[in-house]
Parts: C-alpha cells; sequence; structure tokens
C-alpha cells in the first residue's frame, strides 16, 4: 500500500514537473517569437548616403552652391554608381515613394514584403521662384538598385509597369498585401563634415541619420 502510494505520488509529481516544464518551455519559446516580431517592426536598413563634396560662393550672386555625392545601394546593399548635384543652398529633399506592405508580413518575415519598399524619385531644394530639381527614377521604369543582371530588360519592363500598375490602384494593392503607398520627401540641412544616411524603416517610412564624416572619401 505503501508502495502504491509513492509510486502514485512519484508519478504525480512527474506530471506536475513535465506540464510545468511544458509551459515554461512554451513562454520562452513565445517571448522569443515576440522578441523576433518586435524586431522586424522597428528595424531599418540602410538605402543612401549622402556626403557634400564641395561649397561655392558666388561673388556676384551672393550665394553658395552646395554640391552632393549621393550614392544609393541596391537590394543587396551594394553601393550603385554615384550622383552628383549641385543647388544654390543647402535645405535639400529626396522626393520618394514609399510603399508599405501589412504587418502581417513584416512580423513574418517575408522574403519580398517583409519590410518596406521604396524608390528614389528626384531631389530637390525650394527656392522663392519654385525648385532646383534632378531626376533619379521615373514611375513605370525599373528603379535603380532593383535592375536583375542576366534577364531580359524588354521582360524586366513588363515586370515593372504590371507592378507600377498594381501599386497605384488601391484596390488591386490591397490584394497583394500593400497596406499605403504615399509620396514622402525627407531632408535637411547639408553641410560638409557630415555623412547623410537615408534609411528605410521596416514598418515605416525613409528618415535621414547623421553622423561626422571619418575616412569617407568625397570624390
Amino acid at each position: 500500500m505503501k508502495f502504491r502510494m509513492f509510486k502514485l505520488k512519484f508519478i504525480i509529481a512527474g506530471v506536475v514537473i513535465f506540464i510545468a516544464s511544458f509551459y515554461m518551455f512554451k513562454s520562452q519559446i513565445e517571448n522569443h517569437l515576440l522578441k523576433k516580431v518586435i524586431e522586424r517592426l522597428t528595424a531599418d536598413s540602410r538605402v543612401a548616403e549622402v556626403i557634400v563634396t564641395d561649397v561655392k560662393r558666388d561673388a556676384k550672386t551672393k550665394k553658395s552652391y552646395t554640391t552632393i555625392k549621393f550614392i544609393e545601394y541596391d537590394t543587396r546593399l551594394n553601393p550603385l554608381e554615384p550622383k552628383y548635384f549641385t543647388f544654390s543652398g543647402n535645405i535639400i529633399q529626396f522626393q520618394s515613394m514609399v510603399i508599405r506592405f501589412d504587418d502581417f508580413y513584416v512580423k513574418k518575415g517575408h522574403p519580398l514584403k517583409g519590410k518596406s519598399a521604396y524608390f528614389f524619385m528626384k531631389v530637390f531644394m525650394l527656392t522663392k521662384d519654385g525648385a532646383e530639381t534632378f531626376g533619379i527614377n521615373k514611375i513605370n521604369e525599373i528603379p535603380s538598385g532593383y535592375e536583375v543582371a542576366g534577364v531580359g530588360s524588354n521582360f524586366q519592363k513588363k515586370l515593372w509597369q504590371k507592378f507600377w500598375k498594381y501599386t497605384l490602384d488601391s484596390k488591386e494593392a490591397n490584394k497583394i498585401g500593400i497596406k499605403n503607398v504615399q509620396i514622402e520627401a525627407p531632408g535637411t540641412k547639408f553641410i560638409p563634415g557630415v555623412v547623410y544616411t537615408i534609411k528605410i524603416e521596416h514598418d515605416g517610412g525613409l528618415r535621414i541619420d547623421t553622423k561626422p564624416v571619418t575616412s569617407i572619401k568625397t570624390h
């Protein structure tokens, strides 16, 4: 009888330990998954860097001309060919189209929709007479950094034209998990000695971070 009671208590204790271990393990998994979701929703990626390469003052017009070096990164974070733009001032903005996907895809880390997509359209500076503008990408064309080597250009152009059509049609966009599409134009005051890093937030838009120039080449 005593042996049976001991055996029963031993079995009950084992079951209790098993249940406690199971819920502890489950809790650890849930905490790990929650942490991953939060990381994905709050993560960001570098998409471009900008530095001032030259500032010249025109004695006649009394204007200061600022030249910036714009380096965009492709989808694999490889730098593209630098572009140089000169403005008669230094409050410069980057007009961009930002495509946000449903949080469901961001949380899951979807390979194609796991973070917001972006396309630089133009860089500009507002003036009292209008704006000084330089184009970067156009709608219905293949955006810089997205062209795939070894694939026919005509095929890619048709594919991107279809993509633009779906993206700019709200009904079609919703069908493929796009939350919203909007034009953004982050900008700031550009001065020498600073690296301006443009980043895309995985569940948001574009922002500009700054840090001092170290060994970055200006030419």
